[in-house]
């Protein structure tokens, strides 16, 4: 079983320099709001919102509550999909307690103490995303490349991952699911510690 501890030691270790230099705009945004004071608010987008902005949303505010930095973590998309079956398993197989709502687009709690996270697949201009003063962290090309505009965004910042979806149906699709939320988990955990 991965603990918090362990993903905070090893964050840094694992990391790659081009990796730090793309999280440096995130960690500044934050950096910026928190000495406002405010809570610095972070809305990872994805074409679909089912699988690597969730897995962001997620690991982020786990990070923030870790490091005890006022953060609140959004996620959204520019098509309204479903939370991925296979993304929601891999947070089960690192510990999370899984909640699931009814419906085609069900919402889960998603809770590993302290943190309690709610996700569901949204449009960008769902009311339940703040309307102004987020970091758009788009975590997908197609997003990026498709959602040119983000009203109220203070910044857009790029952080992509490789879809885990390309291992959907095949023997390793756990292991890549797996990988690809401790891939974005140490990142998160990085970007919160370096805010001091």
């Amino acid at each position: 079983m991965i603990t918090l501890e362990k993903i905070a030691q090893s964050a840094e270790g694992t990391l790659p320099e081009d990796r730090k230099q793309n999280i440096r705009p995130i960690i500044d945004y934050v950096r910026k709001q928190i000495s406002i004071p405010t809570i610095a608010q972070l809305n990872f987008i994805c074409t679909h919102n089912s699988r690597r902005s969730h897995l962001a949303q997620v690991w982020a505010q786990v990070a923030a509550d870790f490091y005890k930095i006022p953060a609140k973590t959004f996620s959204a998309g520019v098509e309204v999909t479903a939370f991925h079956p296979n993304a929601v398993r891999s947070f089960e197989e690192l510990g999370f307690i899984v909640k699931k709502g009814a419906g085609e687009n069900p919402i889960y709690q998603l809770t590993l103490e302290p943190t309690q996270v709610s996700c569901f697949s949204k449009n960008i201009d769902d009311a339940s995303l703040p309307a102004d003063h987020f970091a758009a962290i788009m975590v997908c090309d197609d997003a990026d490349e498709n959602c040119p505009f983000l009203p109220g965004a203070d910044v857009r910042i790029p952080l992509r991952y490789v879809d885990p979806k390309r291992a959907d149906g095949t023997a390793e699709e756990r292991a890549i699911y797996r990988a690809t939320s401790l891939e974005i988990a140490h990142e998160m955990f990085y970007l919160f510690s370096q805010i001091k």
